[in-house]
């Protein structure tokens, strides 16, 4: 070995870029002895046989990758079957506890229904008997205004033989008194 192997050319670099710190110096050191041998063997290959090795690493991570993705894509499968199975289910128990919840609020439905049904009718026939009612006074009406109008134009009438007679009486009166004061004289 040369005096200045690489070595002891690292050590000397490395304790002249740090202030004189034995330990720190020392860990170093021992940290590059430690990768040293690994880093020694690797420049024994060849740069292309390492990057064969380093293609035939990534085609098995990129195969298991695959393999992984296949796999999941399958438990996705299966645990959507499940999920479907499990909301089938469950809205056939939806539909089963509707029927049971819906039955008894239906037969309250129906029994209201026919109860407001039976309540229009007897409405209806309220407004029938009202709308009569009123049919009925409008006549009575139109008949007492014509009773009344009648009656008026009778009064009007009497009135004006009344006045006549008064006249025809008055004039008698006075031609009774004109024949008496003459036959007075």
């Amino acid at each position: 070995m040369l005096p200045w192997s690489s070595d002891s050319c690292f050590f000397g670099c490395i304790r002249g870029c740090f202030p004189v710190n034995g330990a720190l110096s020392l860990s170093l050191f021992v940290q590059y002895q430690g990768d040293a041998p690994d880093i020694k063997d690797m420049s024994k290959f060849k740069p292309h046989i390492l990057l064969s090795q380093e293609n035939t690493q990534i085609r098995d991570l990129q195969q298991e990758n695959r393999e992984l993705w296949v796999s999941l894509e399958e438990h996705q499968d299966a645990l959507e079957l499940i999920m479907s199975k499990y909301r089938k289910q469950m809205l056939q128990l939806m539909v089963a506890k509707k029927a049971v919840d819906a039955e008894p609020v239906l037969k309250a439905h129906q029994s209201h229904s026919a109860e407001i049904e039976s309540q229009i009718d007897r409405i209806c026939e309220m407004g029938e008997v009202m709308r009569k009612a009123v049919q009925m006074d409008d006549d009575q009406f139109c008949k007492i205004q014509e009773k009344l109008a009648q009656l008026e134009l009778e009064n009007k009438e009497l009135r004006e033989l009344l006045s006549i007679s008064s006249e025809s009486l008055q004039v008698r009166k006075e031609n009774s008194m004109d024949t008496a004061s003459q036959a007075i004289k």
